[in-house]
C-alpha cells in the first residue's frame, strides 16, 4: 500500500516522498510530483547481526554494468573474490540484491544496470546534491543510511532525515523529465573518524551499455 510519508516535500511543487510496503510499489516514482519512494522495511535481526559483525575487508566491493538477469551470479562471484563467508545470511544478501535489481530495472524499463557495492568508511559524497541521471536506487545494508532533505536553492537543507538501514530508496535525478525539480537533495552521512563502515548498494538504469562504458 502506497502512502505519503511524514516528511512532505513542498518546495516549487507539491512533490512528496512516498512510502511503500512492497518492491512492486517502487514504480510510484513515476507518479506525478513524486520526488522519491522509500520501501519501508527492516532487516532480519540475524542478518543484521551477521553483516554488522563482518570484518570490513570481507565486504563485497565492485562496480559493474550488467543485465538484471546476471546480477545473482555476478554478486555471488564478487562475494567469492572478497572472501565474504558463505552462509545463509550471505545467500540472503545476494538474493536481495538480485531482487532489487530486477524490480528497479522493471520500473525504469532498463535493459542494463550499473551496480555498485561499496564499503564506505569515510565521508564519500558528503555534500548534499542531486544525481545527474534519471533515477537511482540506494540501499544501505550496513551502517547509517542515506541522508536527505529539501532545499529550494541547492543549499544544504535545514532539516535532515536519514533512510533506515536496509530500506531501499529510489530518488529522481536531474535528468528526470518532469519540471520543476522537486528540490530533494541527498548525501552520504559524514562518518569519518567514527570507526563505522557502511555497505551501500547503488543501482543506476542503463539503456545503452556501450555509451555508459
Amino acid at each position: 500500500m502506497i502512502h505519503q510519508s511524514a516528511v512532505p516535500i513542498t518546495a516549487n511543487t507539491s512533490s512528496s516522498i512516498l512510502v511503500c510496503d512492497t518492491p512492486e510499489e517502487l514504480g510510484a516514482i513515476r507518479n506525478r510530483a513524486c520526488a522519491a519512494v522509500l520501501w519501508w522495511r527492516q532487516p532480519a535481526v540475524g542478518f543484521q547481526r551477521w553483516i554488522d559483525g563482518l570484518d570490513p575487508a570481507l565486504l563485497p566491493d565492485a562496480r559493474i554494468i550488467l543485465r538484471p538477469s546476471d546480477v545473482h551470479r555476478a554478486v555471488t562471484e564478487i562475494c567469492e573474490i572478497h572472501k565474504t563467508p558463505e552462509s545463509s545470511e550471505r545467500a540472503l544478501l545476494i538474493d536481495d540484491i538480485a531482487a532489487l535489481s530486477h524490480a528497479f530495472a522493471t520500473v525504469m524499463k532498463a535493459s542494463h544496470l550499473r551496480l555498485r557495492l561499496s564499503p564506505v568508511s569515510g565521508n564519500a559524497c558528503r555534500k548534499f546534491h542531486i544525481d545527474a541521471l534519471t533515477a537511482r536506487l540506494i540501499c544501505t545494508y550496513r551502517g547509517t543510511g542515506t541522508q536527505y532533505g529539501l532545499s529550494a536553492d541547492t543549499e544544504a537543507p535545514s532539516r535532515v532525515f536519514t533512510v533506515p538501514t536496509g530500506a531501499p530508496f529510489v530518488l529522481r535525478g536531474t535528468d528526470w523529465p518532469e519540471r520543476p525539480a522537486s528540490g530533494l537533495l541527498h548525501r552520504s552521512p559524514p562518518i569519518e573518524g567514527t570507526g563505522e563502515t557502511r555497505l551501500v548498494l547503488v543501482l543506476d538504469p542503463i539503456h545503452d551499455p556501450q555509451e555508459a562504458i
